[in-house]
């Protein structure tokens, strides 16, 4: 280690150390002081690694597809260095790496898993020089912030260009946008690039009546030409053809068959690859984190994990704060599912569908518009929440759009007696606990992305749910 990185190392660790003791936490600060003392410090201790790193990128579902990874890993006695706090931009990921860093230039981990933002992904790859490279899915998000779909693909499909060859790419292939990034287009444009990896649902029990309103990639990225789908299964994810130019859903080497959701309690389906075929119980809800354990699965198989362990890494992961997570909150279950965009609101929503409540559910929404939800919330008027209105038997909004996610329920269907605003978060957590009919009955959360963060804070401010860096 060089002696300008070593002094870095030690600042930095240092300027974390006070910032957990004044309670501001650390997932973040240590590492924009580390690079601001030292730019290179990712490559630097990336490269120290023995088992070099692996990345993760998507618009929903990274910070649950690196758990299921790292849920893998660890079964075959991997040491990691790992952003598990979801801290993924290029602070939190040195964070990581500073946290693993020791004196003499030696790492505690011998791997490391990163998931990135994907508006970073680019400018984070080449540093860390992942191994292998999960690209999980692009959906519409934070356009104030992020631009359209448009502009993250042509930057991704920058990166596995660059990174053919050199980096097991495992990408979705019910994805439009995610599929062209494996193609070989310079050569066969239905040919993959090397070390592609393809993975996808093959179910038709779970296909939609047609596509969504608010699915995103609709038209064909090589001739413009609207496709056509064979089975819709979440938002713009299918099996898909351009009549026009002959582009299609590339074959996948590993997939998802005879999926079953349980609501919000699990999901089973049955998982196939090259190695073999195996059951799967996912202690995680919804199709959307099939996909995410499909997504995991691949990347695990392509870098020569067995199937068994797989299998067994899936089956015992644990949900991260607000995937799926339920605390008891005054005595009552609180099930925390973080929505952010339409298309992940649909899920969560479907999903909501599926459980038994014959006297109506009990949810509680907080929408917030600061800088990291995106300043424009229009997007909840592509979220289906017609499906969710009439199932209703108290809705509690908070955050600093609540007003405007009662508007929409009320729009929606919803009964506006059952409709109640309280904006602030723990006001509203209170009352969305105390309010409804049995004290029993689970209580659904549905926080945007920094009321997430509120809501993690809120808890362990009441010992209900442990600090990231404690």
């Amino acid at each position: 280690m060089s002696v300008r990185l070593a002094a870095a190392v030690l600042a930095a660790k240092a300027a974390g150390a006070l910032a957990r003791r004044a309670g501001r936490g650390g997932t973040s600060l240590p590492g924009k002081l580390l690079l601001r003392l030292e730019p290179a410090a990712v490559g630097e201790l990336a490269g120290r690694l023995p088992g070099g790193s692996i990345v993760v990128s998507a618009t929903n579902g990274k910070t649950t597809s690196a758990a299921m990874i790292a849920s893998v890993l660890q079964r075959t006695g991997t040491t990691l260095v790992h952003n598990r706090a979801g801290a993924n931009m290029a602070g939190g990921v040195a964070s990581a790496l500073l946290g693993a860093a020791r004196r003499g230039g030696r790492m505690t981990g011998t791997q490391g898993l990163f998931e990135v933002d994907e508006f970073w992904l680019d400018r984070l790859v080449d540093e860390l020089d992942p191994r292998a490279l999960l690209l999980g899915n692009l959906f519409r998000d934070q356009l104030d912030r992020y631009g359209e779909l448009e502009t993250i693909a042509d930057r991704w499909a920058g990166v596995a260009a660059a990174r053919a060859g050199r980096t097991q790419l495992v990408l979705n292939a019910d994805d439009p946008l995610i599929a062209d990034l494996g193609r070989d287009t310079a050569a066969d444009p239905e040919r993959p690039r090397p070390g592609v990896t393809y993975f996808g649902v093959d179910d038709d029990g779970l296909a939609l009546p047609g596509v969504p309103h608010a699915a995103d990639s609709k038209h064909c990225r090589r001739c413009g030409h609207a496709y056509v789908y064979e089975a819709v299964y979440l938002a713009h994810l299918g099996h898909y053809r351009c009549p026009n130019c002959g582009a299609r859903r590339p074959e996948p080497r590993v997939t998802a068959t005879d999926v079953r959701l349980n609501g919000v309690r699990d999901a089973r389906f049955r998982l196939a690859a090259a190695a073999g075929t195996a059951d799967v119980r996912l202690p995680l809800p919804g199709l959307y984190n099939v996909y995410n354990a499909l997504g995991a699965a691949a990347l695990c198989l392509a870098v020569g994990i067995e199937l068994c362990e797989v299998v067994a890494g899936l089956e015992s992961v644990s949900p991260a704060f607000g995937r799926a997570e339920t605390v008891e909150v005054g005595g009552r279950p609180v099930s925390i599912l973080l929505v952010k965009n339409p298309a992940g609101a649909n899920e969560v929503l479907r999903t909501l569908t599926l459980e038994d409540a014959p006297d109506g559910l009990d949810v509680w929404g907080v929408l917030n518009d600061n800088i990291a939800d995106g300043r424009d919330v229009s997007w909840v008027w592509d979220a289906d929440f017609e499906v969710l209105a009439p199932r209703l038997r108290r809705m509690t909004c908070s955050g600093t759009r609540a007003g405007e996610l009662a508007v929409r329920l009320k729009y929606a269907g919803a009964d506006p007696a059952r409709l109640h605003v309280v904006p602030d978060v723990a006001e509203g957590l209170d009352a969305a606990v105390a309010g409804g009919g049995d004290a029993d009955a689970p209580l659904y959360a549905l926080p945007t992305y920094t009321a997430l963060l509120s809501l993690h804070d809120l808890l362990s401010e009441r010992g209900l749910a442990a600090r990231y860096w404690a």
